[in-house]
């Protein structure tokens, strides 16, 4: 069974994994074997992402990529063939978390809107198309998004943030359905809040303080992505495709939005 979560010999190309929960990604999926190209906007935490692979006695490149630029993410993809000579996995996680916008819908401007769907929606979908042929040609791939427990609910006036991350799970659709046929799975990770470094910003005021209203009792941490990572790289998620799996503690499962409060359920007398 564990030799199936073994990702020895395995390339795994992952954006936004400097910091947050890609970091966490890239040490769980060094330490089970893969070696890992880690691609995203500042240089210093790539570097530091890096070394932690090497540590880990795996091969590891830094490239400094802006996913919202279809030319960068093409050089992002032909540099991690030149040095690793292929692409078993893709793992998009790049997204504006500290720049999200909080505010009503009327002061929302034109910038702001456009510039979070080239991170988090449109990055996403450049990096899948040009990582998509190569694994078909090989006849084999994983494809593994990052979307949120907001892309699959509202949240007061995150309009910029729930609306991209909706759109990176119908994605994840699209890609598992079509690319199927050419043994290419597409699964999507589906945090809830696990506080980092970049949800500290006018976004965390919008976000539980407390696990008290989880049915977990408790926040998530950003090693507990790991694992799920690693299970999805590996063989043993071969037969899984299309699917959501959900990090929020039973958030969703429990209904209760992020607001602080708990619904309220009101009965009509007949």
């Amino acid at each position: 069974m564990l030799d199936g979560l073994s990702l020895n010999g395995k390339t795994v190309l992952i954006t936004g994994g400097g910091t947050g929960l890609g970091l966490e990604m890239v040490k769980f999926l060094s330490r089970a074997g893969a070696d890992i190209c880690v691609a995203g906007r500042r240089v210093a935490p790539l570097n530091y992402a890096v070394e932690t692979v090497f540590e880990n006695g795996q091969k590891g490149l830094a490239v400094p990529t802006d996913v919202s630029d279809s030319y960068q993410v093409k050089l992002l993809v032909e540099k991690t063939l030149q040095e690793f000579g292929k692409i078993d996995v893709l793992i998009n996680n790049a997204a504006l978390v500290e720049n999200n916008i909080v505010k009503p819908i009327w002061d929302i401007e034109d910038t702001e809107w456009q510039s979070a769907i080239d991170v988090n929606l449109s990055g996403a979908f450049y990096c899948s198309r040009e990582v998509a042929k190569h694994m078909a040609d090989r006849g084999s791939g994983k494809i593994i998004n990052t979307a949120s427990g907001f892309g699959l609910r509202g949240g007061k006036d995150i309009y910029t943030y729930c609306c991209t991350k909706g759109g990176i799970v119908q994605l994840t659709k699209v890609l598992s359905f079509s690319l199927a046929r050419y043994n290419i799975t597409a699964n999507t990770i589906v945090p809830g809040f696990i506080p980092t470094e970049a949800t500290e910003s006018e976004f965390r005021t919008t976000l539980p303080k407390s696990g008290e209203f989880l049915p977990s009792g408790e926040l998530g941490q950003p090693k507990h992505i790991g694992p799920i990572a690693v299970f999805l790289s590996s063989e043993a998620s071969d037969y899984m495709t299309g699917e959501i799996f959900t990090l929020d503690g039973g958030g969703l499962s429990a209904g209760i939005a992020p607001t602080g409060y708990a619904p309220i359920i009101g009965f009509q007398e007949v």
